[in-house]
């Protein structure tokens, strides 16, 4: 493994100060990395004085997405206040603050705590933009070489991006420690942001959505078609500009335009760091978006309503980009979409060009002040944001001298925001900002490579910058469902599926068997890894379903005989064979990873035994794996330990987190999880090696498995009527849940009987191709080849 630096920061014990939405998610994230924290907030007026922590608490099992990874781990967050608690602080390794973006109420708070805190603890704030050397005043002076500024992006469990704020005064053994803890730890994408307000995530994000604001007024479009406009079709999420501002909230987006005009009075732009009209209107009216019930949508009955500014009302939202706009978007090479974009007179082409412009001269203008590179910029918008490519990739890729002529020609014609020049080096003749020896420093006036940080080489393939590209290894063997091969020479062969959403046909199959030979030739070890998510989406169902419309039952149950036989070969082989998982693991991708020595997952890892969706049962070995964990985890009672994996199989249940697979029986509590999912690989491949350096050997075929019987089959079909009679089931659900029931229950023999492997898998088989032949069962897997929802029936 790569060794920790010499100045590795060890946190055992956090605390987070301020249980508002942020400083409560937070907390929760902290917990799900398993590390211990302690909740600060103000004492209650009334009832126990912990009482607004409690409540902060449970409101968190209450948030969709869930930002706690096991809802159980809610109870581990310990509740405190500033008034009884704060000698806690002395046990606390990092504490970051997360209270509302008042420079005061900071100030006062710091004044409070500092005496408790302990000499070697790492105070950072969670401030979204305030100067962390302003902040750092407050503190007595052996403080202020361990404080600096962590902003993590909201929902902290899910958005990549943390920048890493130092101050004039934080020692950079502090800065290197914190980054590791992040990006490791709690598997963050970090980026060391200079102390200039909003850093640079909010600064550029927030200038984009401000120009398009001041562009939707001056062409007069309708917010629906700016979000039309400015969502997926350009590479942004789905939540574009106004639906963002909808969630982000009207009134928290009115102030941090108000603190770029308080903080950035010098800025060229800064004529227009105010609120449009329409959107002061709206605060006023108390519409502020999606915690008010509405700001620019709103939810009239079923129907989503849009403001209309000229009418003073809402109305149907339901406008797209115009026809020409809509096929100059759909061009694949970015030169000629700009092109055509900035020719077409078109005002929804005139909106866009317009938009993207001025993000451009912006970003370039400012990189020099906010930001040590262009890579720094990219990635903060990518992973704090949800963009596709970050403004200088966009920029890049369109041709860079050819738009920034047009760039300066629109400056000189004063159709820009501002008039301000763009800087000499963007016009220097460079393709770009981007390239071969690195990321242009506009600071230091070179191209300067990615970070050297120890924690960095766990990441064997990044997050590519536009252009740059990784060693593909050396292939072993390929076919067309997968390819076998190795990165270095540590003797660990790595198998890559090549099919669409790396489903499982008979190539992959196939594939996995060979692999595995080889391995067992010429390898170590074994890890299965995908180059992008998903692990696997499960079985390819257009051929599932081509065979069973052709009445090729034969040629049908053969293949499930061959799912079969590659899970057991995975489990039974001679090498280590480890899963690395990230992503969607359905169907037959979970029961892989489950018959493999180990699985290495994600934290974002949704993994589910799924078929009872297409009106199915796992028949890849899945029912007979859950069903030999039961009998070994409880040999007098199989039944006890069968009661959950049966609700979670019948109900095809996928998990929120790797941490919740493993409640739900579907990961092993001996499985790894990885908080940074660019490190998966790595640590799957030292995993493998381990395995493989301890010596090694496939677990025993088992002779003896105690099952649950016929009973067992029983009580669960008592289950089933229940649901049938309340019309939460369908006859079809309980037709397939009774032959899941079934199959983990060993069949319709005596309670306490004893199997072997074999006749679960032959059960399992007999279950499924029974179910395949089924009307009901075809139509549901058409249901939803075709639209991707299941079909109750």
């Amino acid at each position: 493994m790569t060794a920790l630096p010499t100045s590795a920061l060890r946190i055992r014990k956090a605390a987070v100060l301020g249980a508002g939405v942020m400083g409560a998610q937070i907390a929760a994230h902290l917990t799900n990395a398993d590390v211990e924290t302690v909740l600060f907030d103000l004492p209650a007026k009334e009832g126990p004085k912990n009482g607004i922590v409690l409540k902060a608490i449970e409101n968190l099992k209450k948030l969709s997405p869930s930002s706690l990874a096991d809802k159980d781990r809610a109870e581990a967050i310990i509740p405190a206040n500033y008034e009884e608690n704060l000698d806690w602080l002395r046990e606390c390794d990092f504490i970051i603050e997360a209270i509302a973006e008042r420079m005061d109420w900071k100030l006062d708070l710091y004044a409070k705590i500092a005496p408790h805190v302990s000499p070697t603890a790492v105070l950072a704030s969670n401030t979204s933009g305030l100067s962390i050397n302003r902040l750092a005043e407050a503190l007595p002076e052996g403080l202020r070489h361990r404080f600096c500024g962590v902003h993590f992006f909201n929902p902290p469990r899910y958005m990549a991006l943390v920048e890493l704020i130092p101050g004039r005064a934080t020692d950079q053994a502090v800065v290197a420690g914190l980054e590791a803890f992040l990006t490791t730890t709690l598997g963050k994408n970090v980026i060391t942001a200079r102390d200039t307000p909003n850093f640079i995530g909010n600064r550029i994000g927030v200038f984009s959505m401000l120009a398009t604001m001041h562009h939707t007024e001056q062409f007069g479009l309708g917010f629906d078609v700016v979000d039309a406009l400015t969502g997926p079709a350009i590479g942004r999420p789905k939540s574009a500009t106004y639906r963002t501002a909808d969630v982000v909230g009207l009134d928290t987006m009115a102030h941090v335009i108000r603190t770029m005009a308080e903080t950035l009075p010098d800025d060229p732009w800064h004529a227009h760091f105010k609120a449009p009209a329409w959107l002061t209107a709206l605060i006023e009216k108390g519409a502020l978006g999606q915690k008010a019930g509405g700001g620019f949508y709103r939810k009239l009955g079923k129907d989503i309503v849009v403001l209309d500014v000229a009418k003073q009302d809402y109305v149907p939202a339901s406008q797209q980009a115009s026809a020409e706009v809509a096929a100059i978007l759909a061009i694949k090479d970015p030169a000629e979409k700009f092109a055509r974009l900035r020719a077409s007179t078109d005002p929804q082409a005139q909106f866009l060009w317009a938009v993207f412009r001025d993000l451009f001269h912006y970003s370039a203008y400012h990189l020099a002040t906010i930001a040590d590179t262009a890579r720094d910029v990219d990635f903060a918008i990518r992973w704090g944001y949800g963009w596709k490519l970050g403004p200088f990739e966009t920029w890049q890729a369109a041709g860079w001298q050819q738009v920034a002529g047009w760039i300066a020609e629109d400056i000189a014609a004063g159709k820009a925001m501002s008039t301000a020049p763009l800087p000499a080096w963007v016009t220097d003749g460079r393709a770009g900002v981007h390239g071969k020896e690195g990321s242009w420093s506009a600071a230091e006036g070179k191209y300067k490579p990615r970070s050297h940080h120890p924690v960095y080489r766990r990441q064997l393939f990044p997050d590519p910058i536009l252009g740059e590209t990784f060693d593909q290894g050396t292939t072993l063997w390929e076919n067309e469902g997968l390819r076998l091969w190795t990165l270095g020479d540590d003797g660990v062969g790595i198998v890559s599926f090549k099919t669409k959403m790396h489903t499982v046909n008979d190539q992959v199959l196939d594939g996995l068997q060979h692999a595995i030979d080889l391995a067992e030739q010429k390898l170590g070890a074994l890890v299965i890894w995908q180059t992008g998510e998903p692990f696997s989406a499960g079985a390819d169902l257009k051929g599932v379903l081509a065979l069973l419309q052709a009445g090729k039952f034969d040629a049908f149950e053969a293949m499930v005989a061959n799912f079969q036989r590659t899970s057991m070969r995975i489990k039974h082989a001679l090498v280590p064979v480890v899963a690395a998982v990230r992503g969607l693991c359905l169907g037959g991708g979970c029961e892989f990873q489950m018959h493999s020595a180990r699985t290495v997952a994600a934290l974002e890892s949704y993994i589910g035994l799924v078929e009872a969706g297409v009106g199915l049962l796992p028949a890849g070995g899945g029912l007979h794996e859950l069903a030999l964990r039961a009998g070994k985890a409880n040999p007098a009672d199989p039944f006890e330990a069968l009661k959950k994996v049966f609700e979670t199989v019948a109900m095809a249940k996928v998990s929120g987190s790797a941490l919740e697979a493993k409640h739900m029986g579907l990961l092993r509590e001996s499985d790894v999880v990885v908080f940074n999912p660019f490190e998966l690989l790595y640590v799957a491949k030292k995993t493998a090696l381990a395995l493989a350096e301890s010596g090694w050997r496939p677990p025993l075929y088992e002779r003896a498995i105690p099952v649950a019987g016929d009973v067992g089959t029983a009580t669960f079909r008592a289950q089933l009527a229940n649901l049938q009679a309340g019309y939460f089931a369908s006859e079809h659900d309980v037709a397939v849940a009774t032959r899941i029931a079934d199959t983990l229950c060993g069949g319709a023999i005596e309670r306490g009987s004893r199997v072997d492997e074999q006749w679960l898998l032959d059960l399992e088989r007999r279950h499924f191709v029974a179910l395949a032949k089924t009307e009901k069962t075809q139509a549901r897997i058409a249901h939803t080849m075709a639209t991707g929802k299941p079909l109750r029936n």
